[in-house]
This record gives C-alpha cells, sequence and structure tokens, in this order.
C-alpha cells in the first residue's frame, strides 16, 4: 500500500478521520495539518487500516477522542469527597464571616 492511500480503512474510520479534520479546521488548523493530525489520532485509536467484518482486528481505544472537551474526573472517589468537603466548609465559612 503506498504512502497516502486510504483504501485499507473501513468507511467508519474514513468518516471518523473526516470528522475529526473539520474539528480542527474549525479551530483554525491549515487543512493539510488537520488531515494529518485526523488520521494519526484515528491510527493510534485503532492501529491503522483494518479490513471489514466480524472479529477481524482489534477494537477502537479511543484513547485520543475521550481527551477532548471533556472535564475529567480528579483523582479516586476519596479525592472528590475530600474536594467536595473543602469547598463546603469554605462557603460555609465566608457566609458566616
Amino acid at each position: 500500500m503506498p504512502q497516502g492511500d486510504k483504501s485499507a480503512y473501513t468507511d467508519k474510520q474514513k468518516r471518523k478521520a473526516e470528522h475529526i479534520e473539520e474539528g480542527y479546521e474549525k479551530r483554525g488548523v491549515p487543512k493539510k495539518t488537520a488531515e494529518g493530525r485526523a488520521w494519526a489520532t484515528v491510527n493510534k485509536e485503532s492501529g491503522g487500516g483494518n479490513k471489514s467484518g466480524s472479529g477481524r482486528g482489534k477494537k477502537d481505544t479511543h484513547v485520543s477522542s475521550s481527551r477532548g472537551g471533556k472535564a475529567h474526573k480528579a483523582g479516586s472517589a476519596e479525592a472528590r469527597s475530600a474536594a467536595a468537603r473543602k469547598g463546603w466548609d469554605t462557603r460555609r465559612k465566608k457566609a458566616a464571616g
């Protein structure tokens, strides 16, 4: 497969790359750079071109797409509870004083 040939990619991978590319272009990234980043993301998530068919290839990891645009939960449940208690104490003290 020559460099740049996308024939080994599934339709779903091609749609995903197109969608990612559009997102980069909306943010002002040049077309060529956006395309390269989009395919790099697809390759990272799916391991490159996959042939279609049940049980073939590896499942997508979604590692890159899970990063963008979402607020991540910081730390464990205990850490989040501690942060919530600290915020509650601070608000209570400010209201009283």
